[in-house]
C-alpha cells in the first residue's frame, strides 16, 4: 500500500470516527453497564438465597420443638425477617407453611391463619398457594366459619388439587347440613381420585366413608 493509499485510508477512518465514534462509545458503555448490572443482580440473588437458607435452617430448628416448648416469639421473629428481607426467595413460602403448622399445633390458630394467608397472597409457586388455601380452609372448618372456607376454595384449583378441594368442600358443606351438596362434592372428589395415577387408596377410602355416612 502506497503512502497516498495509507493516508486516504487514515482519512476515511478519521471521517468514520468523527461521525460514529461517539455512538460506538455510548453503545459499548451501555453493553458494559448492562453486563455489570446483570452480574451484580446474579451475585445479589445468590447472596440472598444463601442468607435465606441459613435463616430457614434456624426456623426449622425452632419449629421442631414440641407444641408445649415452642418459642412462638422467636418463630414469629424469624418468619418476619424471612418475609421482609427474603420475600423473593423460595424459602419465604416454605417458611410460611412450616410456621403455620407449628403455630397451629401450639394452639395459636390466629398466627397460623396469618401465615397461611401470607402464603396465599405472596407465595411464588401456585402449588404453595393452593396448599395454603386447603390448610386455611381446614382451620376455618374447625372454627365453624363454613362460608369463609367455601369462599376460599371457590377459585378453580390445578388438576393436582381438584380432588382435595372437592373433599374439603364436602366437609364444609356437610358441617353446614347441606347433605346433597356435600354428597356431590365427595362424588367429585372420588371421580378426580379415580383419574389420578398416584397411590391414593387410603384417601379414596376415607372420602368413600364420608360419602357413605351421608346416606342416600
Amino acid at each position: 500500500m502506497s503512502y497516498h493509499d495509507e493516508q486516504e485510508t487514515l482519512d476515511n477512518m478519521k471521517t468514520w470516527w468523527t461521525r460514529w465514534g461517539n455512538t460506538l462509545i455510548r453503545s459499548l458503555t451501555i453493553v458494559l453497564l448492562v453486563g455489570a448490572a446483570w452480574s451484580g443482580w446474579n451475585y445479589w440473588q445468590s447472596r440472598q438465597v444463601a442468607q435465606a437458607a441459613v435463616l430457614y435452617e434456624q426456623l426449622q430448628q425452632v419449629a421442631q420443638a414440641s407444641a408445649q416448648e415452642l418459642d412462638k416469639e422467636r418463630l414469629a421473629r424469624i418468619i418476619s425477617d424471612m418475609q421482609s428481607k427474603f420475600k423473593r426467595t423460595p424459602y419465604a413460602q416454605m417458611s410460611a407453611l412450616i410456621g403455620a403448622k407449628a403455630f397451629y399445633q401450639a394452639a395459636d390458630s390466629a398466627a397460623a391463619k396469618t401465615q397461611l394467608q401470607w402464603a396465599i397472597e405472596h407465595a411464588r409457586d401456585t402449588e404453595y398457594q393452593q396448599i395454603a388455601r386447603l390448610r386455611l380452609a381446614s382451620i376455618l372448618l374447625d372454627e365453624k366459619a363454613y362460608d369463609q372456607g367455601l369462599s376460599l376454595l371457590a377459585q378453580p384449583p390445578m388438576d393436582t388439587f381438584k380432588a382435595l378441594y372437592a373433599d374439603r368442600r364436602g366437609d364444609l358443606l356437610a358441617a353446614q347440613g347441606k347433605r346433597d351438596d356435600a354428597r356431590q362434592a365427595y362424588q367429585d372428589a372420588l371421580q378426580w381420585l379415580a383419574t389420578d395415577n398416584a397411590n391414593n387408596g387410603p384417601v379414596r377410602r376415607l372420602v368413600q366413608l364420608k360419602l357413605d355416612a351421608l346416606g342416600g
